[in-house]
């Protein structure tokens, strides 16, 4: 972790005693998960005990505290998913990204999650990828997302 570009974004919030969830959220932008090494950093700054700000930043699911892939596949498995394949289609992104729900490829490229409900069950089932939600999925266009259109997204950069 780089102290330096940790150290930048607490000067944004200098004097701000109630900002712990504006700077965990600016921390996790920058580096991409919240380093243990930031959490005792943030502690120290804001003058908290570490067992507060790690209770926050386990509290909420969108905080994580391990590297995550450049891209995120989040498969929805709420009732409106679940009802219409859902489960077919998380079991068919664990085959084309390699990976088990809930972990990374080992190369950082991709991770994977399960979550409960994306709130957009009129177009079930429903798979996010990075912040694009991908709508009346099927396993054939999962594979199609996961194979073919990442693959093209990485050439281009």
């Amino acid at each position: 972790m780089d102290i330096e570009r940790l150290n930048k974004i607490l000067a944004v919030f200098e004097g701000e005693r109630g900002g712990l969830i504006s700077i965990l959220q600016r921390v996790q932008e920058e580096f991409g998960y919240l380093p243990e090494a930031a959490l005792s950093l943030i502690a120290d700054f804001l003058k908290l005990p570490p067992s507060q700000v790690f209770s926050v930043a386990t509290f909420y699911d969108h905080f994580y505290l391990t590297r995550r892939g450049d891209h995120l596949v989040s498969v929805c498995q709420g009732t409106a998913c679940h009802v219409l394949g859902a489960r077919d289609i998380l079991e068919t992104a664990e085959n084309c990204l390699g990976i088990k729900t809930g972990q990374t490829s080992s190369d950082y490229k991709y991770s994977l999650e399960r979550v409960a409900c994306l709130g957009s069950c009129a177009l079930a089932p429903v798979v996010l990828v990075d912040d694009e939600v991908h709508s009346k999925m099927t396993v054939r266009k999962v594979k199609k997302i996961l194979t073919e259109d990442l693959d093209d997204t990485e050439t281009r950069t």
